[in-house]
C-alpha cells in the first residue's frame, strides 16, 4: 500500500541533492574549463555558513540580530592583520578568529540581551557600525579601501589561497555546521533555546536561565559567522570594512528568511536562491533589485518558512494525494471482495 510521506522529506531530499551537487562543482568546472564556477559556488557556501550561524540566533534563539556582519568582518581581519605582519599560519588565523569573535560576542551579547525587540535589533546594529568605523580608521591596514591579503591561511601545508582547497574546506565546514544544527535542534540545549524563544518566563520558571542559554547561542553564532568571514577573506585575498556594513547583515537576514527561519537546511537554500537569482538577474538588467524584491515578498507570502515551507507544502499535497490513492485502492479491494462473495 501507498504510505503518506513525511512533511519534511522533500525539503531534506532537495537539500541533500544540493550538497551532492556542490561536491561535484569543482570536477564539472574543471572539465568545462570554467574556474569561475568554483569561486561563485564557494561564495554561496561561505554565505550559507554565515546564514546558518545567524539562523542559530534568529531561528533557534529568537534573537533578531542586525549586527552579525561585525563577526563576519572580524573573521576576515583575523587573516588580513596577521598576514600584514608576515604570519600565514592558518591555525593562528583560526585561533585569533575564534578568540576575538567569542570575546566580542560575549561582551556585545551580554549588553544586547539586557534589551529585547526593536531595542535588541538596534543595539546589535550599533555595535556592528562601531566595528565598521574602527576598521575604517585603521589606515595602516588600508582603512576604508581595505587590505589586500598576500599570505593566505595554510593548514598542514595546504593553502586556502588555492580555490579548490578553499572550496573543499568550506563545503566540509558547511556540512559540519548543518549536521551540528540538526543535532542541536533536538538536543536539550536546542530545545531549551527554542522554548525560550516561545516563552522565556516559563523556561525561567522551571529553573533554567534562559538568558544564559541565549547568550551562549549568540556567542556560538558569532564564532561560526567569524569562521565564514575567515574563509571569505581567503577566497577574495582581501579584507575590507565594508564586510562589517549593515547591508551584509541585511543580506544574511534575507537569506535566512528566504530559506526558512529555524529550519536546518533553510540557510543554505536561502543563500543559493539569493546569490543565484542575483547573478541571473544581473545578466539581464542592472535594476535586478526591482525584480528580486517582489520575489522575496512572494516567497514569504506563499510559505511561512520560506523555501523550506514551500517544499513542505508540496510534500503535504503529495501526502494527501497518496492518502487519496490509498483510499481508492482500499475501496477497490473491498468492492472486489464483495463481488467475489456475491458470486
Amino acid at each position: 500500500m501507498l504510505r503518506p510521506i513525511s512533511s519534511s522529506r522533500l525539503s531534506v531530499l532537495v537539500s541533500l541533492v544540493l550538497l551532492v551537487g556542490l561536491a561535484v562543482v569543482p570536477f564539472a568546472a574543471y572539465f568545462m574549463g570554467q574556474p569561475f564556477y568554483v569561486s561563485f559556488f564557494a561564495r554561496i557556501i561561505i554565505y550559507g555558513i554565515a546564514a546558518t550561524a545567524l539562523n542559530l540566533a534568529i531561528g533557534y534563539g529568537g534573537l533578531v540580530s542586525l549586527g552579525h556582519a561585525l563577526f563576519f568582518g572580524l573573521g576576515a581581519y583575523s587573516v588580513a592583520i596577521p598576514a600584514f605582519y608576515g604570519i600565514d599560519s592558518g591555525w593562528i588565523h583560526l585561533l585569533l578568529c575564534i578568540a576575538v569573535c567569542a570575546l566580542v560576542g560575549l561582551v556585545t551579547g551580554a549588553i544586547s540581551l539586557r534589551t529585547s525587540g526593536i531595542a535588541f535589533i538596534m543595539i546589535t546594529l550599533a555595535f556592528a557600525q562601531m566595528g565598521y568605523f574602527v576598521f575604517v580608521s585603521l589606515k595602516q591596514f588600508g582603512g576604508d579601501d581595505g587590505n589586500t591579503i598576500s599570505l593566505t591561511s595554510k593548514f598542514f601545508g595546504s593553502d586556502l589561497g588555492n580555490s579548490n582547497t578553499l572550496y573543499a574546506t568550506a563545503l566540509i565546514t558547511l556540512c559540519f555546521a548543518t549536521w551540528w544544527m540538526a543535532r542541536m535542534r533536538v538536543a536539550p540545549f536546542g530545545m531549551v533555546l527554542r522554548g525560550a524563544r516561545q516563552n522565556a518566563r516559563r523556561i525561567n520558571a522551571v529553573g533554567l536561565p534562559s538568558k544564559q542559554y541565549q547568550l551562549s547561542a549568540y556567542v556560538f553564532s558569532g564564532v561560526l559567522c567569524g569562521i565564514a568571514g575567515l574563509l571569505f577573506a581567503n577566497l577574495n585575498a582581501f579584507a575590507s570594512p565594508s564586510s562589517m556594513s549593515w547591508t551584509v547583515s541585511g543580506d544574511l537576514i534575507v537569506m535566512v528568511v528566504l530559506g526558512g527561519i529555524g529550519t536546518v537546511f533553510g540557510p543554505l537554500l536561502g543563500a543559493l536562491a539569493f546569490l543565484g537569482l542575483e547573478e541571473v538577474l544581473k545578466m539581464f538588467t542592472e535594476h535586478w533589485m526591482v525584480i528580486f524584491g517582489p520575489v522575496i515578498v512572494l516567497v514569504a507570502l506563499l510559505g511561512k518558512t520560506g523555501i523550506v515551507g514551500l517544499l513542505q507544502m508540496l510534500d503535504g499535497r503529495q501526502g494527501l494525494h497518496n492518502d487519496a490513492g490509498e483510499h481508492l485502492v482500499s475501496s477497490s479491494m473491498q468492492v472486489q471482495a464483495h463481488g467475489a462473495g456475491d458470486q
